[in-house]
């Protein structure tokens, strides 16, 4: 077992006194707060003038603000003032990025941004206070999808199969963006992803509070590419994934990345490296996680399209009525490309409970159901035929399972191991492979992987045993405790070698050596 090589990653720009003293007041520049004159205009010289006198503080005032795509310069702070409410306005034309295709030469596609706030290529920039931005997501989005209809919205920006557009604006958007800090805010009801920061240096992120699930694919906030960033404090519940990592440049990398004490609620993963993963991921430490109602995986790490996913630590994450604990996934979407790497993974100090039932059940928009029978799903890790997930450590981790899975209902025996689909093209998610013969933990195609100190429940009797390991390389088991209401085998070994097991031999079946 090779040791895992784990960056610490140290904190990066806070939130300090760069910027100027003078101050602008949106007032000033007519802006009125009556939750219906659209203010655009306004608001931007302010943020203007503050940007051409070297730097200053746009002040938000008391009251609600309509607005449409603003932009950020360099040196200016947007602070909102308490009981300040930017107001998303709801008419898609206040938004350059949708009139790029709603009027054909009125700007050109894709140099506008696609968000309600947006910068790009701009140093020393911020959002901060302790108002709200408020983008009126979903009857926007509803708009939007009228005019589909209407047909001012070409089907190459609308999803059919899904009957939404695609083309919607977030809240925030930073491009290419330096020394970045967005604290104090709560951001709320967006119509597309919540906050993106794309291929952004110096990035903090803290005591914001996302309260968005206002539409479909309202991700809390997604990091794509950047380099030193410090999240911490952060409340999100979101209609998506909570907070995300994503790689969609071929040689940019999520590097030294920071998430620290942190709560989320999605209808899809809490913590998530992908689903875009063309470059990759490497140098992450995610700690001190709280999860809750949450419909898909606790946490997700998944490398699909050819990037490199490395060095990377979980610690501490508790997570109660959450879908699916765990899912790691080296997969190879990009049919035509290389495939990537998955390696050097540590998670411990886990706590999970899994529900039976849906976790997002009382929620406004839940998770998506399948289209097939199956069991309760456990935990997965799950490489491909020659190119195995490499180096992974489990350590001091329990998890509570529902148990009652019904081989009337779905069955997948263990000499039908082969019949596990590896689905290499398809998109990662941990029901993916359809019903699985293991209720805890099912490995396979991994090389170097030790389980210390796992402790597994099943709360009522699972036909399934608790863990599968097949075609595995160095396996290590310690001190891995399992209480089920079956005295059965529960750790399969198949096609496995090297392996160290401290455990009782009366529970293991090894099916090929």
């Amino acid at each position: 077992m090779k040791t895992i090589l784990l960056i610490t990653v140290a904190c990066v720009l806070c939130h300090q006194n760069i910027y100027s003293q003078k101050k602008y007041n949106i007032k000033n520049f007519g802006a009125v707060a009556d939750g219906r004159t659209l203010n655009t205009e306004k608001i931007q010289a302010a943020i203007d003038k503050a940007n051409g006198d070297g730097g200053g503080e746009v002040i938000i005032p008391e009251g609600k603000f309509v607005t449409g795509t603003i932009v950020l310069k360099p040196g200016v702070d947007l602070h909102l003032n308490p009981n300040a409410v930017l107001l998303g306005s709801t008419n898609p034309y206040d938004y350059p990025f949708m009139k790029e295709v709603l009027i054909k030469g009125s700007v050109k596609e894709g140099e506008s941004i696609g968000a309600l706030i947006g910068a790009r290529s701009a140093d020393h920039i911020a959002i901060t206070g302790h108002g709200t931005i408020d983008g009126q997501g979903r009857k926007l989005a509803l708009t939007i999808d009228s005019l589909f209809y209407v047909g001012k919205l070409d089907t190459a920006y609308y999803n059919l199969r899904r009957k939404r557009a695609d083309r919607r604006p977030g809240n925030i958007k930073f491009e290419s963006c330096e020394n970045v800090t967005v604290s104090g805010i709560t951001i709320k009801n967006a119509a597309g992803w919540v906050q993106t920061y794309d291929l952004c240096k110096n990035l903090t992120i803290d005591h914001i509070r996302v309260e968005s699930d206002a539409y479909w694919n309202n991700d809390g906030m997604d990091v794509v590419d950047c380099s030193n960033v410090r999240i911490a404090h952060c409340f999100v519940n979101a209609a998506d994934d909570g907070i995300c990592l994503k790689s969609e440049h071929a040689g940019h990398f999520n590097d030294n990345i920071y998430v620290d004490n942190c709560t989320v609620r999605s209808s899809a993963s809490a913590v998530k490296f992908g689903t875009a993963s063309t470059g990759g991921f490497k140098n992450i430490v995610i700690k001190n996680i709280r999860v809750f109602d949450t419909f898909r995986s606790a946490i997700a790490i998944e490398s699909v399209d050819g990037g490199i996913l490395e060095n990377v630590l979980v610690d501490s994450v508790f997570a109660t009525n959450t879908g699916n604990p765990v899912f790691i996934r080296l997969g190879h979407r990009n049919v035509n490309g290389p495939i990537g790497t998955l390696k050097n993974i540590l998670i411990k100090n886990m706590k999970v409970e899994v529900p039976f039932g849906r976790p997002d059940a009382n929620y406004d928009l839940r998770g998506p159901a399948l289209a097939f029978f199956h069991n309760p799903f456990p935990s997965s890790i799950v490489g491909l035929p020659g190119h195995p997930i490499e180096n992974v450590v489990l350590e001091n981790i329990e998890i509570s399972y529902p148990g009652n899975g019904n081989d009337g209902l779905a069955y997948l025996p263990l000499y039908r191991l082969k019949d596990v689909p590896e689905v290499a093209k398809e998109y990662p998610e941990f029901s993916m492979f359809g019903e699985l013969p293991a209720w805890a933990f099912y490995v396979r195609h991994v090389e170097g992987l030790v389980v210390k100190n796992v402790s597994v429940v099943a709360r009522k009797k699972d036909y399934r045993p608790a863990y599968v390991f097949d075609d595995v390389k160095g396996l290590g088991l310690s001190n891995c405790g399992v209480k089920v209401n079956d005295q059965g085998k529960q750790f399969i070994l198949n096609n496995v070698s090297g392996e160290k097991l401290q455990v009782n031999d009366k529970l293991v079946q090894r099916l090929h050596p």
